[in-house]
């Protein structure tokens, strides 16, 4: 059992397993045609109310995962908070291809006096001839105290994302900003710098995230920093990692007729946490909540007795401790009553609260004449939410 409890809101890992068997209500497989209206009335990603209904004691599907090719991927999230003026979060080395990189920093320096500074990432060309970049995905928030919504909308600008055409060129044994909107933002004490970057690179490089002063370019600042943060080990983690894509195959066909069903990704047990490499100090790394890793779920499903099929996310996690207070997603989900696409979760709010509290992804109307149907969509567990965030299918009363 995992059990991890941070002690800021602003942490990108906050991760709790475990029952909650005492604070649950008993186990509901069915709801009833009030509460099946209250879900057909409600707007795609609005919040319902589901009194009586809501627990972690569903039934889980079964499902396999299936890793995927796909970039070198780094994080940066240990340490998480960078508490001195000028330092090093993350450095590691990375191979010519795609690459992924997560950052999620804070400026926690407040001693001796709170200051603003800057935060961002530096690429280095360790190779023998001109680098080519190329960002194929480019998520970029302002530096913000607001941290659900970076980690919400973070998704789905990444979701949203197309390939640019425009290659930078970083000269053999020099550094470019890989964002260059952070090269110009000032964070204040307790502001979260995040970003969400896929790339492609056609030589060997370094990548640095690093804090300094406003006044000190930051590729001018990577070459001087020598101060490279120990990994404490708190929070999500960072270095190369070996898995960014999974495909989830639910390996039985979900029938309404057997009532409310969950998949689980993202908890630890069922879903280890991905293994990397933490470049500094040669370490085995854990990528603890697998934040910024994409799951790409596909299910079969068939209604023998009518009913369409809900699928709603909620706050499990909502009553351990004052920092799971909310939950804040994004997901990309195939058609159904509502068109396919990206969706905010919650779309009319900036969080889910807790139980009876859920929020509507999509509803699958049954075909006419009972046949097999797919379901589809893209989950990457949410940065500033506590995990597990069940995704559960609820029959409903459709007439």
């Amino acid at each position: 059992m995992i059990k991890k409890s941070l002690k800021k809101a602003g942490c990108l890992s906050l991760l709790f397993a475990g029952s909650l068997a005492t604070t649950l209500p008993s186990l509901a497989q069915e709801i009833g045609p009030e509460l099946s209206k209250r879900v057909l009335a409600a707007p795609q990603g609005g919040l319902i109310e589901l009194p009586g209904v809501l627990t972690e004691k569903f039934q889980q599907v079964g499902y396999r995962k299936v890793v995927l090719p796909g970039p070198q991927y780094l994080i940066s999230d240990d340490p998480e908070y960078i508490r001195v003026p000028e330092a090093i979060a993350l450095r590691e080395a990375v191979d010519p291809g795609t690459v992924r990189l997560y950052v999620y920093n804070v400026n926690g320096v407040k001693e001796p006096a709170k200051i603003e500074t800057r935060i961002a990432a530096v690429i280095k060309n360790t190779g023998k001839t001109d680098m080519r970049l190329r960002m194929l995905k480019y998520s970029s928030q302002k530096p913000t105290t607001n941290y659900f919504l970076a980690g919400k909308q973070g998704l789905a600008d990444f979701f949203a994302a197309t390939p640019q055409t425009s290659v930078r060129i970083v000269k053999p044994g020099k550094s470019i900003t890989i964002d260059p909107a952070h090269e110009k933002f000032v964070v204040k004490y307790d502001e979260l710098v995040h970003g969400f970057y896929e790339f492609v690179i056609d030589q060997p490089g370094e990548i640095s995230i690093l804090q300094t002063d406003t006044k000190t370019p930051v590729t001018t600042a990577a070459e001087r920093i020598k101060n490279i943060l120990p990994s404490k080990g708190n929070n999500a983690g960072r270095g190369v990692f070996g898995v960014s894509n999974y495909r989830v195959e639910v390996q039985d066909t979900l029938d309404t007729k057997d009532g409310i069903k969950q998949i689980i990704v993202a908890d630890g047990n069922k879903d280890p946490w991905v293994l990397g490499t933490e470049g500094t100090s040669g370490r085995t790394a854990t990528l603890a909540g697998n934040y910024g890793v994409m799951y790409q779920v596909e299910m079969k499903w068939k209604s023998t007795d009518g009913r369409g099929l809900a699928l709603v996310t909620w706050n499990s996690r909502a009553d351990n401790g004052q920092w799971c207070g909310g939950m804040a997603n994004t997901m990309i989900v195939s058609k159904g009553k509502f068109k396919e696409g990206i969706i905010q979760l919650p779309a009319d709010k900036l969080v889910t609260r807790k139980s009876p509290e859920a929020i509507l992804v999509q509803v699958f109307p049954p075909a006419a004449n009972g046949a097999e149907q797919t379901i589809k969509f893209t989950y990457s567990p949410p940065g500033a939410s506590c995990l597990p965030t069940p995704l559960v299918f609820i029959p409903v009363d459709m007439k």
